[in-house]
């Protein structure tokens, strides 16, 4: 994840934590930490004006320190926040535009700002839509496996460690659209082909020089594999690996043909 760069040093000297939400004195306007946000805690230089004593034999009376006001009361109305006086016409924070309420305004900015960053830093890290689909294709292989087993038809002689099951899709026009098989992962494709065709009773002419030829394809890409390549290859492939249990496609293709047309129209649709 990118680094996110927010907030601003406790103007403290012996402390200079940064803070990503920093608070900000009313009395002094400096910039501190939570731990020195209180003006005790940072000596703050600005220490609000205290209300004289009324002359001895005098009536107590509290003048509200909002601009222009001359209301005052008999006993004090203080407002938690910023710690002055105000009538009671003035003494929501709203009525006498606190300073608490206007600071809260660019920390909400910052909050904003760090999840927008946060937000943006996981997008640009996720991986590309192509490794995705290969994600959600070993997933799906992994469940299809299992199913695979309890039905896929094979060479029963087949150690089990060398198996590799796929749900192999056959050519347009056969009586099945598909069927399980298994096979060695270490046979070459060309052996593959032949053994799935024997299988599925399908006309095998790659002997035959100007007859269409059984071919096998990738599901994800339509790229005709080549014929000497072996499963463990494929299966190992850095970029479009095939699965253990997930799915292929058998077609018949001229000789020169290196990629399936329509190959998605062989799948279901998810």
């Amino acid at each position: 994840m990118a680094e996110v760069d927010i907030g601003e040093h406790c103007q403290v000297e012996t402390c200079s934590q940064k803070d990503f939400l920093p608070f900000v004195c009313d009395a002094c306007s400096g910039v501190f930490c939570v731990e020195h946000r209180s003006r005790g805690s940072h000596s703050c230089t600005e220490i609000p004006a205290v209300k004289e004593a009324p002359p001895s034999g005098g009536s107590i009376s509290y003048h509200c320190d909002f601009a222009n006001c001359s209301g005052k009361e008999l006993v004090p109305v203080v407002c938690a926040h910023c710690q002055k006086h105000f009538c009671l016409a003035h003494r929501h924070q709203d009525d006498h535009k606190c300073v608490r309420l206007e600071t809260s305004g660019p920390r909400m900015a910052a909050t904003q700002e760090l999840v927008k960053k946060i937000v943006e830093s996981k997008a640009a890290s996720s991986t590309s839509k192509g490794r995705k689909g290969a994600k959600n294709s070993a997933t799906a292989a992994k469940v299809a496996l299992m199913k695979l087993k309890l039905h896929a038809v094979g060479d029963k002689g087949l150690p089990q460690t060398e198996r590799t099951y796929f749900q192999v899709f056959l050519p347009k026009g056969s009586r099945e659209t598909s069927s399980p098989m298994f096979f060695c992962s270490k046979w070459t494709v060309g052996r593959v082909v032949d053994f799935a065709a024997l299988q599925a009773g399908l006309k095998n002419n790659n002997n035959v020089v100007a007859a269409k030829k059984l071919r096998l394809c990738h599901p994800q890409t339509g790229r005709v594999l080549k014929m000497d390549d072996t499963l463990l290859s494929l299966l190992s492939h850095p970029d479009v690996p095939l699965f253990n249990g997930g799915n292929i496609i058998l077609e018949y293709l001229d000789n020169d043909s290196t990629e399936l047309p329509d190959f998605d129209t062989y799948l279901p649709r998810p």
